[in-house]
Order: C-alpha cells, then structure tokens, then sequence
C-alpha cells in the first residue's frame, strides 16, 4: 500500500539502481561483459516488483535491474552475474546481467530468460496457461499467496519487441484461453537507434486495441505513484478476474542501450535533455520532500544505497571465477530412464502398427498422469490430428487435457517452457516436419537453453511430435527430412523409432524424461503401407514398458564366418532406411548387420563403433539430402575413431541434394535412397 514508507523505500531502491550503473560505468574495464540498466525506467519497474507476490511468476527483460532488485533481489547477487562469477545465483556465469532465473519459493518465480527479443512472450504466456490449467484440475502442484491469493504472471516487454511475430502468437493465445498475465510494455521511444515512428505504425497500446478481450492501460512510467497505482490496479484484475491485460509506461531511456552500445553513438544532445526532463529520481525525490522528509533523511537513504552497492561491488571483484570444469554441467538434466524396462513382447498382445502405438502410449500417459496435456494444430475433438492418431483422446480426456491450437508453430513449442517450469507436463505436436521451421527460434532461443543458462534449475521437460519423411506423393511440404536441423540444436534430444515396440518404448521414456525430447516419426512407417514395412508392425509393448533414449539395437547379425573372412558389411540406419536395408540385406545373406539407432541424441556411439570395428565395412544410410548432413557426420565420426579398422572408407548414402521432395511419385522416388542404391554400394564395399 502507498505510504510515506513505501515511498522512502521505492527512492531507496531507485538510487540503489542508478548507483549500480554508475559504479559501472567508472569501472568499464572490470565490468567487460555487456549489459543494460533500468535508468530512467525506475519507477515502473520498482513499481511492479514492490506488489509481485512470492506465488507470482515474472519475466523481466534485459534492462529490468530496478524490477529484480524490487523482487526482493540484492545488489550482490546482480553483480555476481554482471561479472559472471562462479556464485552467480542465476545461471553460475554462463548469461548477462539482468537475466535471472528463481525457483527459490520466498521470492517471486522466473523461468529462463533470454535476449531475443520479445520471445519471452510465449514461455511466458505458458505459465499462464499452466496456472490456469492446474487451477481447472484443482492440482496439488498450485501454490497460492499467504493470504490465499491467486498467482499471476508478469511478462516485461520493451515496446519494439511488440513488432514481434511470437508476441502477437503469445497475446491471441492469452486472450483466446483468458489467461491471467499482465503484459508490462515499458516504451522509451527507442529500438536500439531506431525511433519507434521509423520502424512501428502504432505503439503496444494501440495494438492491444485489436485482440478483443484483452485489457488494457497507459500509464506515465517515469512517475512512482502513477506507475504504482497502474500496476496495483492491473494486478488486481489479473488475480481476481483471471483475465489478460496490457500496461503501456511510457518511460525516458537516461542510460545507454547495453554497454557496447552507447547512447552517444546514436543520440543527439537535444534528445538527452529533453528525456532527463522525465527522470523518475528527481520526480520521487520532490514528493518525498512534498510529503514531510527532510534533506538529511533523503540524502541518508541515498548515501546508504551508495555505500551498500560500494561494499557489494568490491565483494564482487573478489569473488571467485567458475570452476572450468563445470563448463558442461547441466546441458541436461539427469533422466529416470536408464535401461530398458518392462515386458517388450508380452504374451496375448496383438501386433499393433506405429500410429497406433503412439496413441495407446499417450493414452496411458494421460491416464496416469493428470499432469499431461496433450496440443497442437487439429489434434483435438473433430479431426485428432492429421492422421487421425488422436480422435479419441479428447473426448476421453477433456478438451481442457486435449486441444487444438492455431497455426502458431512457435506457441506450441514455447509453451512448454511455462508449462515444464509448473510441473506440468506437455506432449505437442506440429503437423509436418516441413512446418517446424516457425518453432526453431523457441526452440534454440528458450526451450534449448533453458536448463544450463539458469544453472539446472528449469529442465524443459515436453514431448515434441514431429511427422517426417516422403510416402506417396506428399510434395514438397509434407514430406522433409528435418533431422540436421534439430541436431545442430544442443539441448534437446531427438528419438526417430522404426517401429510400434519402439515408438510406445521411446513415447514413454520421452515422456518420462525432464528435458526436451523430439519424436521424429516417419509418417510411411504409421501404417505399415509402403511395400517392405510390415515388420514395423510388432507386438504391442506392455503398459510398463520403456526404452532408454541413446540405446541403438542390432537388429540383423551377420554370420561369424562372414565376418571372420571380411566378407560382412555393418549398415548403420534409422526410420525408413531399415527398411532398405533389411531388403537389400536379403540378397546378400549372412554378410549384412543391420544397426538401427533408434535415437540421433543422444546417440549410441559404443554399439555402432563395436559394429564398425567388427566388419571393418560401413555404410551410413539415411532419407535426408546427404550434403551437410547428420549421416554425414557421422561418418566423420566412425573415420575418426575407427580409422584403424576400417577396410575401406565410410559410404554415406541418402538422398539427392534437392532444395525438397518434389510432388510427383516418380520425380520422389529418384531423389530418394532406394534398395538397389544400397545394393550398389554393398557391392561396392565387398569388392574390398
């Protein structure tokens, strides 16, 4: 509540603010690593953190120094990660400044944050659809305030970031599912040396206008009281009517953009003058005077906020540096999943095909685990997805578990960074491999490096289905190969089964694992159609079965005299090139050991250096374009390690470097790898 003390503390927090960046700015050749402050943005930052609750979730962005220290955050523990010191508390040194991440339940919650800008908008907006959620179920894993208050989120945005795509994702999504978030749209006029009329037709304000059911306000965000009684009044809808709404704080922007980035690079002297006209300081420092203290009492809070961020400055320098040896701790976190387990073959089971495994595991899933949601374009009630795998599950779960999104790529994705973060647990889908693509920045910029740049503390735990490969005609958007892509992504895991065991098996294991798994499912395995795939029909796995992701299978074996005599040949494969391989396998008997690897990453590199050392004879086969990729590497790999028991170099064989599938079924099968294609190459090897 507004008081004479609180707003002694808020000019305390404020100076606190301004000290820091000018202790910086006097230390330029210590404090190296780039950052932003909040200087001139004071007072609607400190405004919003003085009223967030120990039950609340925020996002800040880059410059929100002033919003974190009003959290409850202290100098030292910002400078820690100004200086990327080992004790760092939001991520042990691996991101800037201002880039917190807090689980510690006394203090408001902050998943992951990145620099890109405005793609916390989604993560950020899955918290909400989190909270929401586990208010409809009335789960145990709600936590509410002391008071019984409801939780809300808090997402901070600079008003260019609107211009974002994934904002407008973020803000339909809100408003469509009534989420109880507050966008805080802090605009200063500036994007980098942009000016906002150059580069925006309208500011956050007057966007918001366009999603109907989304509230919204306009403060003065260099004034403290307006800027408290804006947020107090957005929070309160937030809490109590449970619905989104937009604070648009016009601010003055008094520091430079980052530290590498100076305002003198791009800012005449008129601009500077007039913005300091809006220093939110001097604005609450008058109406402390206004309302009873005297000079002393204000210039002791300002020497007290100096001494303090001296003290904790210096504290600071001496700190200790990370342990190098920890640069590769926590890219993920440690899985339950660690052998195979559980009936594979169960007696009195029938042989089910690919699709139908998939939707029997989820199925189990969702009954054991009220936790689990299952989204993504058309997978709800009506259709069940493109391939009519989930039809059932809504109308067995509920559309608040099962349920369509739009075409938002992107907030599927994303979203599940929220969601993980509140122990729920997403499955989702996006409908072809081609269409992966809008996703790629959540999954690089947030889902990817969630778990080590906030130091263990966010592990995205979701499940992320993703139909792949040429069948029939699809055409140049229904039938890529997306594998490269993903693996050049450190930070998820990819599974690729080959058939219905595997698919339940790994289904379950990527469900059951805290990180990001990708299901990479070959849409001409679903039903056993394409000529040569019967046997991805298997037995159906029982309820308890799993499969550890990075566990490769042997599924043909050569004959030991073969393979004594030279004669044999490893082929190493995954998806449909089993299938190649087993037939062309056939016309060489007994010379052929077929390794299937289930999972790209992590991958099983002990049983396919044993299988390459033992032959001595290798090729790596896959349905991708071959230049630049994944089998590729691989073969670079197995050269490497395994130079002195090769008998000839690795053959890669996958398909035609075309920029896609082209539609018609003749010009496919020829950019395809095919039986003969693999034939010829045995052939080739064997002549060694």
């Amino acid at each position: 509540m507004l008081n004479r003390e609180t707003l002694l503390y808020a000019y305390r927090l404020m100076v606190t603010a301004k000290a820091m960046g000018d202790t910086y700015e006097a230390n330029k050749h210590v404090c190296k690593y780039v950052h932003s402050t909040s200087r001139g943005h004071e007072a609607i930052q400190i405004a919003t953190g003085m009223q967030l609750l120990d039950c609340d979730w925020v996002s800040p962005y880059y410059r929100d120094d002033s919003l974190l220290l009003s959290s409850g955050f202290t100098t030292l523990e910002l400078m820690l990660q100004l200086l990327a010191k080992k004790d760092d508390p939001f991520s042990g040194g691996r991101s800037y400044y201002s880039h917190a991440s807090n689980k510690d339940g006394k203090r408001p919650s902050i998943i992951h944050q990145s620099s890109a800008t405005g793609m916390q908008a989604i993560p950020t907006t899955g918290l909400a659809q989190g909270l929401q959620f586990l208010e409809h179920i009335n789960s145990p894993l709600q936590k509410k305030g002391l008071n019984g208050e409801n939780p809300i989120v808090v997402c901070s945005l600079g008003d260019g970031s609107i211009t974002e795509g994934e904002v407008s994702e973020a803000l339909q999504f809100a408003v469509l599912k009534k989420l109880p978030i507050v966008y805080l749209v802090q605009d200063n006029q500036w994007s980098i040396s942009a000016k906002a009329n150059e580069i925006m037709a309208m500011n956050a304000y007057e966007y918001a206008a366009g999603f109907k059911g989304l509230n919204r306000m306009q403060c003065d965000g260099s004034d403290f009281m307006r800027s408290y009684e804006a947020m107090q009044q957005a929070f309160t809808y937030a809490r109590t009517q449970r619905m989104p709404i937009l604070v648009h704080a016009k601010v003055p922007l008094l520091g430079h953009h980052t530290s590498g980035v100076r305002k003198e690079f791009y800012r005449d002297r008129e601009s500077l003058l007039r913005d300091g006209l809006y220093d939110p300081i001097p604005k609450l420092r008058l109406l402390l005077a206004n309302v009873g203290f005297n000079e002393h009492e204000i210039n002791e809070v300002e020497n007290q906020a100096i001494h303090e961020v001296n003290e904790h400055f210096n504290t600071t320098l001496a700190a200790d540096e990370p342990d190098v040896d920890s640069v590769e701790e926590h890219v993920f976190a440690p899985t339950p999943i660690k052998e195979e387990k559980g009936q594979r073959n169960p007696k009195g089971n029938e042989a089910i095909i690919m699709v139908d495994a998939a939707v029997n595991a989820i199925t189990e899933i969702m009954e054991d685990h009220p936790e689990a949601l299952l989204y993504g374009q058309d997978v709800g009630k009506r259709l069940g997805g493109v391939f009519r795998e989930t039809a059932s599950l809504a109308e067995k779960f509920g559309e608040h578990r099962v349920f369509n999104t739009a075409i938002q790529e992107a907030y599927v994705v994303g979203s599940t960074v929220g969601l993980s973060a509140l122990g729920v647990k997403p499955i989702v889908e996006v409908q072809f491999g081609d269409y992966v693509y809008p996703a790629i920045n959540q999954l690089v910029s947030e889902v990817s490096k969630s778990n080590y740049l906030t130091n263990g503390k966010f592990p995205v735990g979701m499940v992320l289905r993703v139909p792949v490969g040429a069948f029939g005609g699809g055409g140049p958007y229904h039938s890529g190969s997306i594998e490269s892509s993903l693996l050049a992504i450190k930070g998820i895991k990819i599974a690729y089964p080959s058939n219905a065991a595997d698919m339940k098996g790994l289904m379950k294991s990527a469900f059951y694992d805290p990180n990001p798994v990708v299901m990479l499912e070959h849409k001409g395995l679903y039903w056993s159609k394409m000529p040569g795939t019967e046997d991805a029909r298997t037995i159906e796995p029982a309820r308890d079965y799993v499969l550890p992701l990075g566990k490769a299978n042997t599924l043909l074996s050569a004959d030991p005299a073969r393979v004594k005599r030279g004669e044999s040949i490893c082929i190493i494969t995954y998806g449909m090139g089993i299938y190649w391989a087993k037939a062309a396998a056939k016309k060489y008997p007994g010379q052929i050991e077929i390794v299937d690897l289930r999972t790209l990453f992590p991958l099983d590199e002990a049983l396919v250096f044993e299988s390459v050392t033992k032959h001595g004879k290798v090729i790596v086969l896959s349905e991708e374009q071959q230049n630049n990729s994944f089998a590729e590497s691989l073969s670079l790999r197995i050269t490497n390690h395994c130079y002195h028991f090769l008998d000839a170099k690795v053959e890669v064989v996958g398909a035609l470097n075309l920029p896609a599938v082209p539609l018609n079924m003749a010009l496919e099968a020829a950019m395809l790898p095919n039986v003969d294609k693999v034939l010829q190459r045995i052939s080739k090897l064997l002549a060694y």
